[in-house]
């Protein structure tokens, strides 16, 4: 599983590379769970799971960035999705870390790690000076990793899809003042 796609950064626990169509049977094993899936509108059918991944190779060609598979080291399993991409924020198009991470893996900080290893990996390698993420008003989980990689919560808006969203940032010089201490 490990040699699938073009790494893009190594953290202690993981690696990230881009996803290819081979990954399909593990991503969908996560993104079909009515749990994992519980904060988006429905769990991920086969075809959506296909155009996910088929999407994140158009934002690696066109963006130089997407969603990336979480690989973890000790065994090469595919075990989530954790990556930049641009979202609609409340209207706006914007830079987001988001993640996805297999629920037997949850509680154990891959999505923290992941997320964190984007944040840099972001600052480092693109001109952004403000990274989001954004999520239900009910994802706990989610929210609870922003800020633990150093975000804030910016915005709290009506969202159709979650009914109200809430979006985490944080800026380069935050970033940087959390570099530096």
């Amino acid at each position: 599983m490990y040699d699938n796609g073009k790494k893009i950064l190594e953290t202690e626990r993981l690696v990230l590379r881009e996803m290819t169509i081979e990954d399909f049977p593990f991503l969908y094993e996560i993104v079909s769970d009515p749990e994992t899936m519980q904060y988006y509108p429905a769990p991920f059918s086969e075809e959506k799971t296909r155009a996910w991944i088929d999407r994140n190779i158009e934002r690696y060609a066109n963006d130089g960035f997407g969603l990336w598979a979480i690989i973890l080291k000790e065994t090469g399993e595919f075990i989530g999705e954790c990556g930049l991409t641009l979202q609609d924020i409340d209207g706006e198009l914007l830079p987001e870390i988001g993640y996805h991470v297999h629920k037997k893996l949850w509680r154990r900080g891959i999505a923290k790690e992941a997320a964190r290893a984007v944040r840099d990996w972001a600052f480092v390698h693109t001109e952004y000076d403000i990274l989001y993420s954004y999520m239900k008003y009910t994802n706990i989980g989610s929210y609870s990793t922003a800020i633990a990689n150093g975000m804030k919560k910016v915005k709290e808006y009506p969202d159709p899809k979650n009914t109200i969203s809430y979006a985490y940032a944080i800026t380069r010089v935050e970033w940087e003042q959390l570099k530096n201490r």
